[in-house]
Parts: structure tokens; C-alpha cells; sequence
């Protein structure tokens, strides 16, 4: 019952190239697609939605509204592959909002303008978030005890192995820094700002930086390790406004080319040090050899089985009195023990090889493996609505930009949705993301 056994083909979808293996593919799939069918209408019929047919015929009890174009396709790909084939429905234009139709493959769509696109991807914002709402009790619970009995796991070759993770990172992070810049602020800072009122995504993203390096305690002439460099905003602004120096670690060789050029622009290249490597590799020469470690929205990217080798090697890399300014997505403990084994629609196309820690795991982590302990926290999950909002009304406003990058129709719609359905986690409080200040009782 591929319902609720998901098949997932194991080709590998490569967005820069416009590579979708089997993304156009209909499923024969017609018994999956009547339980589907059911079990979607009942999910949705008392909820604050609204899924309209192209009969006219809508289900819900209104509210945000999403547009079945193909229901025939739809159904099938719930029911063979779940939540991925409703990403995937997303993607090929067998659903969408405000009549923004899929091209056919090859082909550019006929979305709206820049201002339309955003208030249609607003509305799928809003369609998703009355969803993840209801995400732990919209399947019947007998349906999804047999899910999780037959759920395809994530491929052996995505595990965050040093060999892995560099693969893994590579399938995001080196889609194309220019990408990145269409949507991203000045700083080129990629993870959840922490909003004021007034403040602009700029603003808000320097004051999460700041956040960090105040539970890091860095200081003058600090000896300062980052594990996860992006492109090279904290490590500046550490130099610049605490006069410390900054070793930096990164897995993306764009990132790390870009990081470098912006760090030399900048004068810092003497106080900075970008290197291409893994931080177990760096641990393993590095005994206490940092007064503080930082490193934002990277754990994520590290995947269950490595969270001790993680965590233990910062501990090692800390001296006497170092502390760890850590910023974190995470999920409550019990969607953790529920999902950790699954494969996602965001594992496929987003980030291969990720799991989103909870709270409870990582104290548990540091209690078993380490000498931390966390010793301050400060959250931030509501600022990352309008984190991912901005950026996606970025990226639609200077969709001629990607167009000439070489990324294709499927992919626009695919980054639209990933963002989408990213805001509509943190505006349901499905997920949460927290920085966290640690050290040695």
C-alpha cells in the first residue's frame, strides 16, 4: 500500500541543471489515489481551508484557498509518495494558488507579476500553516502506526559522513551564490534574524549575529572557531566589532570563494581564516585550542548519528573557561521520535541528509557525550516568519535575475514552495529555532 509506504526513486534531482528524474511522471497509482482522496477530504473538511476543483466542487471550511488543477494527478501523488507528492504536486502545477499554472516541462509558465506571484505564494504560506497546524493528527492514527512501519528510510549514501556531508552541502549551498544574493540582505546572512519592531531584514539579521557572539561571550583578541562559515557575515562582524580573530569552517567551496573575496574586500583577510573542512577533521588538531566556538543553523545539516561526534568535538576544541554560542532550528521531542527515521519532500529537493534536532536531544547529547551544558537561551522561531517572507518576496522580484542564472520554471516554483513551506512550520509553531549559550559548569 504505497500510501502509506512512500516510494521514493533514488535518482538524484539536480535543480541547478533543471534534472527532475520522474517529476512529470503521473503515478499509475489509482487504488492509492481513492484512499488518498478520502482521506484527504476528511482531513480537510472541518479545517479553516479551502481546496477548490475544477468543478467548482470545494472542500474545507474556507479560508486560504489552494487550487486542485489536475485532481486525478494530485490524488495519485498523495497516495503513492504523501507529503513529498504533494510537494511534488506543487512543483508540476497539479496544485497551486492565484492561478499561477506550471509550465509544461522545457517551457516558461505564465505566472502573475512580482506582486501577484507574492500574494499567491502568501496565500500557499497561509494554506500550509492552517495544515501544519493539524500535522500530527491529519492522518488517523492507525494509518500512520502503518506508515511508520513501512517508511522508506534516508539513503545510505546521504549520511553525513565527512565524505557525505561534503556532497550533501554541495547539492545546496553550491546551487549558485549568485542565487543566493537575489534574496538574501547586504550581509549575505542565511538563517532567522531575530526582528525588533522597525527593524528591516538587515537590522534584524546583525542582531542575531550580535545575540551569538554575546552567549559565546568573544571579546578582544579571542580566539574565535565558526563551524558553518556561510559567507562570512559573523566572522566579519566579530572581527569588526570585537576585535577577535575568527577561524571559520565550511563544506561549500562557492561559499567559501565568495566568503574569502568579501573578507578581503573588507580588510579583514589578516584576522579571518576560511578553510574547505570538516570539523571533525579540524577537531582532531585543534585540542582546546579556541576560547569560543559559534555556529548557526548548522546543526541541522550534521544528521542524528553525529550529533555526539559534533558536540564532543567542540567540547574538545574549547579552552579552559570557552563557551559555545550555538543557533538552532528545531521540533518538539515527540515530532523528533516520530519523523527521525522518515524521508522528506525537503530531504529530496532541499537538504539531503539533515534531521532538526529538539531541545531535549541536545541536552541529552551534551549530558552523555560532553562536558556542556546549556546555560542560556533566548528564542527566536517567530522571527523566522518574516525572515522567510522577505526573502521570498525577494526572490520573486528579481525573478529575471534567476532566469538568467540558468534555473528553470520547476525550480522557481520549487524554491517558492521550500520557503513557503519552511514560514508555514515556524508561523504553526511546528518548528522553533532558539539560540543557546553553553559551558563547562
Amino acid at each position: 500500500m504505497a500510501l502509506l509506504s512512500p516510494h521514493h526513486t533514488r535518482a538524484i534531482p539536480r535543480p541547478a541543471q533543471g534534472v527532475w528524474p520522474g517529476l512529470f511522471d503521473v503515478p499509475a497509482a489509482r487504488a492509492h489515489a481513492t484512499i488518498a482522496r478520502g482521506l484527504v477530504r476528511t482531513a480537510v473538511r472541518n479545517l479553516p481551508i479551502t481546496l477548490a476543483f475544477p468543478d467548482g466542487s470545494t472542500w474545507g471550511t474556507g479560508g486560504p484557498r489552494l487550487e486542485v488543477v489536475r485532481p486525478e494527478a494530485f490524488f495519485a501523488r498523495v497516495g503513492r509518495d504523501g507529503l513529498i507528492g504533494f510537494g511534488e504536486a506543487w512543483m508540476t502545477g497539479d496544485l497551486t494558488t492565484g492561478g499561477w499554472h506550471a509550465p509544461t516541462p522545457g517551457r516558461r509558465s505564465a505566472e502573475p507579476p512580482a506582486a501577484g506571484l507574492n500574494a499567491a505564494t502568501d496565500e500557499l504560506a497561509d494554506a500550509l500553516t492552517v495544515l501544519a497546524r493539524r500535522m500530527s493528527v491529519l492522518i488517523p492514527a492507525p494509518v500512520q502506526k502503518l506508515r511508520r512501519a513501512w517508511q522508506s528510510r534516508p539513503p545510505r549514501s546521504e549520511e553525513n559522513t565527512p565524505t557525505g556531508a561534503q556532497e550533501n552541502i554541495h547539492r545546496h549551498y553550491d546551487l549558485s551564490n549568485e542565487l543566493f544574493e537575489t534574496f538574501l540582505d547586504p550581509t549575505m546572512t542565511y538563517s532567522a534574524g531575530w526582528y525588533e519592531p522597525g527593524d528591516d531584514l538587515e537590522r534584524a539579521q546583525l542582531r542575531k549575529i550580535d545575540g551569538v557572539l554575546d552567549l559565546a561571550r568573544v571579546g578582544p583578541e579571542m580566539r574565535i572557531l565558526e563551524i558553518g562559515s556561510g559567507w562570512g557575515a559573523l566572522a566579519m562582524r566579530a572581527v569588526r566589532e570585537r576585535g577577535c580573530r575568527v577561524t571559520t569552517l565550511t563544506l561549500s567551496e562557492e561559499q567559501k570563494a565568495l566568503a574569502e573575496r568579501r573578507i578581503a574586500e573588507a580588510g579583514l583577510a589578516d584576522r579571518i581564516e576560511v578553510r574547505l573542512e570538516d570539523y571533525r577533521v579540524h577537531a582532531a588538531g585543534h585540542s582546546g585550542a579556541y576560547d569560543a566556538v559559534v555556529s548557526v543553523e548548522m546543526v541541522e545539516a550534521v544528521g542524528e548519528r553525529y550529533w555526539p561526534d559534533y558536540f564532543h568535538s567542540i567540547d574538545r576544541m574549547l579552552a579552559d573557561g570557552g563557551r559555545l554560542g550555538l543557533q538552532s532550528i528545531t521540533i518538539a521531542h515527540d515530532r523528533l521520535l516520530e519523523t527521525r527515521n522518515g524521508y522528506t519532500w525537503v530531504h529530496k529537493y532541499v537538504f539531503p541528509g539533515g534531521l532538526l534536532p529538539s531541545l531535549t536531544a541536545i541536552d541529552d547529547v551534551l549530558a552523555g557525550h560532553t562536558s556542556l551544558q546549556v546555560q542560556e537561551t533566548r528564542r527566536l522561531g517567530p522571527s523566522y516568519v518574516p525572515t522567510l517572507r522577505e526573502w521570498r518576496h525577494r526572490f520573486n522580484a528579481d525573478l529575471p535575475a534567476v532566469r538568467d542564472l540558468g534555473f528553470d520554471e520547476t525550480f522557481i516554483r520549487m524554491w517558492n514552495f521550500y520557503l513557503a513551506y519552511s514560514e508555514a512550520g515556524f508561523a504553526a509553531g511546528y518548528l522553533d529555532d532558539w539560540q543557546l549559550g553553553m559551558a563547562r559548569p
